[in-house]
């Protein structure tokens, strides 16, 4: 993966002042409402959350994602360090491919969830949320000291997702390179020319839909944006903002940091055991992680469906059928998809089992609910990743 070159207009702010993409003023002339999110003016949609959910399960959708951070690591010893700053094996990664992992503090909570990237037999791309961006870089850095070179490369990189059941279709407009990018596996990337543009393309995504993640130089990234709505216009694409993608992911079952998972919650309560290798060696949290593994967990994160009239919010409590209040809704929303009125949340052990039913408190109306097994969507076809 070739880093892109520093462009002139990286995005700057003050400490009050909300940063832009690149690809700011396309949004605007697509009509994208914009709205503050982490630092950033992001568009929440253009042409409605649902039109442009359903566009990304039936067709493609287009995200600008810049705004999520990229950090590199470099040199023969920077694999060890990514690799003790994160719960998955970073040791297990050839070159050309990526795995989903969390980072985790001393006590075994989720400072942020990742994506690595193995990037050269010693460079490391390791992709975080903007939300985390200025805390993972102070994380990444300090690990790096005495031992790999480390730089922080998000306002010189920029982000674009293509999602969808058409998304090769589109790509196989933009150029003889980008048509040969179906033969990608999943969680797996190369460079390649998109639209006459050098980029790094993966095969990863955040909606439950094949698809992939394009990173590009900050200043060629408008260019691009509009080559692929140009080509996939005629297939269906939309431009999607952050309301859709949200509702997609839900639906999928990927976690939202700051919603189902932070510094409160471990990844085995969060259902993300899977990225958790304790045998791989050391790494930050593994002593707690150890600790939580050995005990039964107190509560979970568990998928459900509000049976009642209502729907479950960020934040709103959950109770028992007594109506003691017993956990908390960390995401939910209407599912466009699947039809009904979906959640996450957090729930003791014993009130986990598919099938169990519960109240949710929807500003002091208990609604009735039911957990039930998740992702709530799963596509015929294509990676459910990060």
């Amino acid at each position: 993966m070739n880093p892109p070159a520093s462009p002139p207009d990286s995005p700057k702010a003050s400490a009050t002042e909300e940063r832009r993409t690149s690809i700011h003023e396309e949004h605007v002339k697509h009509g994208g409402r914009m709205v503050p999110f982490a630092g950033w003016s992001m568009p929440i949609q253009y042409s409605g959350i649902v039109d442009e959910h359903q566009a990304v399960r039936n067709a493609c959708g287009l995200f600008d994602v810049s705004h999520m951070g990229e950090l590199e690591m470099r040199g023969p010893h920077a694999g060890q360090v990514v690799n003790y700053l994160v719960t998955n094996d970073v040791g297990q990664l050839a070159v050309g491919q990526a795995l989903y992992t969390a980072c985790c503090n001393a006590s075994g909570t989720i400072l942020d969830d990742l994506i690595v990237y193995r990037a050269g037999d010693d460079r490391y791309l390791t992709v975080c949320n903007a939300s985390n961006r200025d805390k993972m870089v102070e994380v990444f850095r300090s690990a790096a000291e005495d031992h790999c070179e480390f730089e922080d490369r998000s306002d010189s990189t920029a982000l674009i997702a293509l999602q969808g059941p058409k998304a090769f279709e589109v790509l196989a407009l933009a150029g003889s390179d980008a048509a040969k990018l179906s033969e990608l596996k999943s969680f797996h990337f190369r460079d390649a020319v998109v639209a006459n543009i050098a980029c790094t393309v993966a095969r990863t995504g955040y909606t439950g839909e094949d698809g992939v993640e394009i990173f590009c130089a900050w200043n060629e990234a408008p260019a691009l944006w509009r080559h692929l709505v140009e080509l996939g216009t005629p297939l269906g694409l939309k431009p999607v903002g952050l309301g859709a993608r949200d509702t997609l992911r839900l639906e999928a079952r990927l976690s939202l940091y700051g919603n189902d998972i932070d510094e409160t919650t471990n990844p085995l309560e969060a259902g993300l055991a899977w990225v958790v290798k304790l045998g791989k060696g050391d790494f930050v949290g593994r002593e707690a992680l150890e600790k939580v593994k050995a005990e039964p967990l107190a509560r979970k994160l568990v998928g459900f469906e509000v049976t009642g009239r209502g729907v479950a919010r960020h934040g709103y409590p959950l109770r028992d059928l007594q109506g003691n209040e017993v956990g908390i809704c960390t995401s939910g929303s209407p599912g466009p998809t699947v039809g009904k009125n979906i959640g996450l949340g957090y729930l003791p052990a014993n009130l986990t089992a598919i099938g169990t039913q519960f109240l949710v408190d929807c500003r002091g109306r208990n609604i009735e609910a039911t957990v039930v097994k998740t992702p709530f969507y799963k596509a015929n076809k294509g990676a459910v990743s990060k």
